[in-house]
This record gives C-alpha cells, structure tokens and sequence, in this order.
C-alpha cells in the first residue's frame, strides 16, 4: 500500500509506484486530502496503478480492508509530511492515510516512511521524538536527502530498494523476481509477401508473447520484445528495462533476433512469435491482375528461427519455444511438442491447439501443455493468457533456479 501526503514531493509516487509494479507488487494508493486537492489527483494515481485509489472513507471501511490482519504486505508513505508525522505519533486518525496506518500498528503490517519537509521542521525535536517513537514501534525510515535547507524525500530508487531488502527473493503472494535477468521475447506473426500489396500470414494476435513481455518486465527482469504484426495492446514503454523492436516479415525476425542475441548477453529467449512457415518462392514486384483466372503459387519453407538460437549465444541460454497444433489429441500434442523441444535444444515449449473452443486463435484465453527436457508435462487448464503467462514465468525461473542448482524437475 502506497500512502501519499500532502508534500510538494508527492508526484514521485508515481515513480515509486510503478518501480513497485515492475517487481511483481500490487500497489493501491491512500490519498490525504491535501495531496489530492493541490498535488495529485485520484485519477493520476489510478492510471498509475491499474487500482481504485482511496481518498476518503466510506461505509466500506476501506482502513479495515486494506490494513487489517494479513490484508496487506507492506504500506509505505511516500512522501510524509511532519504533520501526518505528529498524527501518527499521537495516534490520531483523522485522514484516510492516518487511519490506515492507525490500523495498520495495530494488524503489525510491516510499515516504511519517507518524510519531507523542510529542514528546519526536521530537525524540530518534537518531530525527532515522534519518529523515534515510530522507530520504538517497529516502523523503519528512508533518510531523508539533506541539501538546500530541506529535507528532501528519498528518491524512488532508494525507496524501491528498502521495500525489496524487506522481502525474499519469493515473496508472501508466490512472485517470483527475475531482478537483473536480460530476456528477449518474440510475438505475434510474421509475413511473406506475394507482391507489393499481399502477403502469406496466419492468425497469431500476439496476445501471449505480450503478455509474457509485461509480466517480465513487471518482476524485473530487462526485457527486449521482438513482435511482428500483433492485435495485442501497443508495445510501447515508460521504462528503460523495456526495449522494442518491430520486424515484419520472417527474415527480417530473424536477423533481430540473431542481431541481439549475438551482440548481447541473454539469460533467457522465449519465442513466442507465430513465424509464416511458408512464403512464395518468388516475390512478384508488381502487384498481380485481380482480375487472372487463376493464380499459382510455389511455396518453400521460411528460415525456423528458433533452430539457431543455442548455436548463436553467447552463454547457456534458457531457450522457450512455442507450438501451436489443430485439432489432435493431448497425447499428440505433447509428442509433437517434445519432438520439436529436442530439434531446437530447447529447454521448455509451450503447446496449444488453436482448434479447441475458447482457445481459437486470437482468442483472450488458452489451454496449453508445458513440456520440460525430463518430458514433464503441465497441463494448464482454459484460463486467460495473462494467467498463463504468470505461471509459465514462474516455471521458468524455478526451472532456471533448479538447473543452476543441479537439480532435476520432473520425471517423463
């Protein structure tokens, strides 16, 4: 829980909030009165979030639901002003950010404060003896940054670390970080053009390879998405740890993907990507006659990408395909995933059948069949491709933990 005050400093919450998020964290917002009437709005901080902000309460009892036992993992206030300092030393609970945090001495929600303030006001011995019986009480401090006759709040980095320090690498809800994992990701579908203006493609949306992308990102990890043509949402970024890189036909995928991964250093590849498997043997330069009879085309095989990835790395990549099937039986799906797992050397594949209901392509939600080298198989069920996405990070760096420890997942 993020509680902001009513410092001139409170747009850094922003900032704050979403570094949280970028590590897997589920960040609500508790507003005081003066932050939201002169500094930040509601909807600002909703944007930033993805959740409904509180900035009164109601019958509702939104201080209960949010700081009562076990209902939150950490609240931090970000900024704190030396009045909600005097507030929270007395016990008085006169703001939606001062009850949360009455409710919250009281449930022991680990609770972390950044004050701000004037330097003066800080070196105030009324304010030092209120956070030394915060300090008395369990609750931690940021220091403040001393410089130009205040007392500056710290700055979101040094916020974000303090929040981290507090956890283990697994945390209370079971997310697992990928802190400083360099990972490239491929999504949606490729083309192959007949002529100018027509082209060989298939119905990939892209949905999973961003999905897969953003849930990364989220937990950390520095992330390079390669997509192709995609229905997914756009690609684009506020944060330096997502890089993205457009390519259109399979050639073109390709050569990015070979590019990056020769030139930089990954710790984890995850094509995702629907590659066109076949395109014209020869690209009309012209734009054919609508109006021929008849229209023969010679196909060959486009370039299988993911059959160069172990040979171009520059270390033992943990490499993730994906393959989609239409209408076969599980048992054939996992035979033919474990097939083609082996020819790319992979390390896990990912296996649906793009002809069952509900997980038609294009479609929100998926029933896929996760295959490690041991042949052991995860079925995940119909659920949505955010979902999947989740649980297959998770497999991932369990099997990326697992594999540096020298342990076997799974038998066949």
């Amino acid at each position: 829980m993020l509680c902001i005050t009513g410092s001139i400093a409170a747009y850094k919450a922003i900032d704050l909030s979403r570094m949280l998020m970028r590590h897997g964290a589920d960040v609500y917002c508790v507003m005081s009165e003066m932050a939201t009437s002169t500094l930040l709005t509601a909807d600002m901080m909703k944007w930033a979030t993805g959740n409904k902000v509180v900035t009164r309460l109601t019958g509702d009892l939104e201080h209960i639901f949010l700081a009562d036992y076990n209902m939150s993992d950490l609240i931090i206030v970000y900024p704190c002003t030396a009045n909600t300092l005097g507030k929270i030393g007395n016990g008085i609970d006169d703001t939606p950010v001062t009850s949360v945090l009455s409710v919250a001495l009281g449930s022991k929600i680990p609770i972390i404060i950044a004050p701000a303030m004037h330097k003066s006001m800080y070196d105030n011995p009324f304010i030092k003896e209120n956070i030394c019986r915060l300090k008395n009480q369990g609750i931690e401090f940021l220091q403040p940054l001393l410089s130009e006759g205040k007392a500056k709040v710290a700055h979101p980095e040094q916020a974000l670390k303090q929040v981290l320090n507090k956890f283990d690498k697994r945390s209370k809800n079971g997310v697992l970080s990928l802190h400083d994992k360099n990972i490239l990701v491929t999504a949606g579908s490729t083309v192959e053009y007949i002529d100018p203006v027509r082209v060989i493609t298939n119905l990939s949306s892209g949905k999973i390879g961003n999905a897969i992308a953003k849930e990364a990102s989220n937990r950390g990890a520095k992330v390079t998405i390669v997509y192709g043509y995609t229905t997914a949402a756009n690609y684009s970024s506020d944060s330096s740890d997502l890089k993205v890189m457009k390519a259109t036909t399979t050639e073109e995928m390709c050569n990015t993907v070979v590019s990056e991964l020769s030139s930089k250093t990954y710790d984890i590849a995850i094509l995702a990507a629907a590659v066109t498997d076949f395109g014209p043997e020869e690209k009309r330069s012209n734009k054919i006659d609508s109006r021929i009879d008849r229209l023969s085309l010679s196909l060959v095989p486009t370039r299988k990408i993911i059959d160069r990835i172990k040979n171009i790395t520059k270390n033992d990549i943990f490499l993730v395909a994906f393959k989609a099937e239409y209408n076969i039986s599980d048992l054939s799906i996992v035979e033919k995933a474990y097939q083609k797992l082996e020819e790319c050397n992979g390390d896990l594949i990912v296996a649906n059948d793009i002809g069952r209901a509900g997980s038609e392509a294009g479609s929100d939600n998926d029933e896929v069949f996760i295959i490690n080298r041991q042949k052991k198989v995860i079925h995940l069920s119909l659920q949505s491709k955010r979902d999947i996405a989740k649980k297959l990070v998770d497999i991932i760096t369990e099997s990326i933990e697992a594999k540096n420890s020298g342990i076997t997942l799974g038998k066949p």
